[in-house]
């Protein structure tokens, strides 16, 4: 596991139609919020292709470094859905036929609709655990600490409320915004100065553009609200000194 202090994990998004531009990323968003609440810092995505070497390469080195691997998609009913493949060959177990997986599907569909393609859907490496699916029937799974989830944004989001007893996270980690009509260039050497002050709490500045206005955005992020409230304080003082106008904070 990763030497860092906290409960980390990583997400692993797998897909040609992410890389080609084609489907737009909304499941880093989502896992990221969700595992912050339960205390949980996302540590890295990667965003590969559905080649197995690939994803097998990739899954062995982040599940070593991270408490918990999240992946999405590759795991429907298509040719190119080789995610559960993959993974059981990074684990070394057999690619299988997940009994209770397959009764699940064959409740969920009509027998004339049960057909190959949907069969696919559940073989998972062996003695993996489900993840259950309350949209489309067909689960998730669990091996180690590595946890599959579809790449269909709505369908991911409404398995994670399932997950919750599985995850073991720190403290709540807590975010504080304070939105700046500046630019990053007017607050760096400041803002680089509080964070030297306050190591231990995640300080980024985000540039934006809004009703053909500048500014600057500080997201200040800790597990800590007292932490939060020094950084606030000292990042007022310096705003206040160079009379930059705040547009809201939250």
């Amino acid at each position: 596991m990763n030497k860092n202090t906290g409960v980390n994990a990583a997400i692993i998004i797998i897909g040609n139609e992410i890389l080609s531009g084609r489907t737009q990323d909304t499941n880093t968003s989502t896992i990221s919020l969700w595992l912050n609440s339960l205390g949980v810092k996302v540590q890295e995505v990667r965003v590969i292709p559905d080649i197995e070497d690939v994803i097998v390469k990739t899954i062995n080195i982040v599940r070593k470094k991270n408490n918990y691997v999240f992946t999405t998609g590759g795991i429907g009913p298509t040719h190119d859905d080789i995610t559960a493949k993959s993974i059981s060959k990074a684990f070394n177990v057999k690619y299988e036929v997940n009994k209770e997986a397959y009764k699940i599907l064959e409740n969920y569909y009509k027998l004339d609709e049960f057909n190959e393609g949907r069969q696919k859907m559940s073989w998972t490496p062996s003695n993996a655990k489900l993840i259950l699916n309350p949209t489309s029937g067909a689960p998730g799974f669990i091996i180690d600490n590595v946890y599959c989830l579809p790449g269909v944004p709505s369908i991911l989001k409404s398995m994670l409320g399932g997950l919750k007893n599985e995850i073991s996270g720190g403290k709540p980690i807590i975010s504080h915004t304070i939105n700046l009509r500046t630019v990053e260039s007017e607050i760096a050497k400041s803002l680089t100065l509080v964070q030297e002050n306050n190591k231990d709490v995640e300080i980024g500045s985000y540039p934006f553009f809004r009703a053909g206005k500048i500014g600057v955005s500080i997201v200040i992020r800790s597990d800590d609200k007292s932490k939060i409230e020094v950084c606030n304080s000292q990042i007022f003082e310096f705003v206040d000194k160079k009379k930059i106008e705040i547009i809201k904070s939250s």
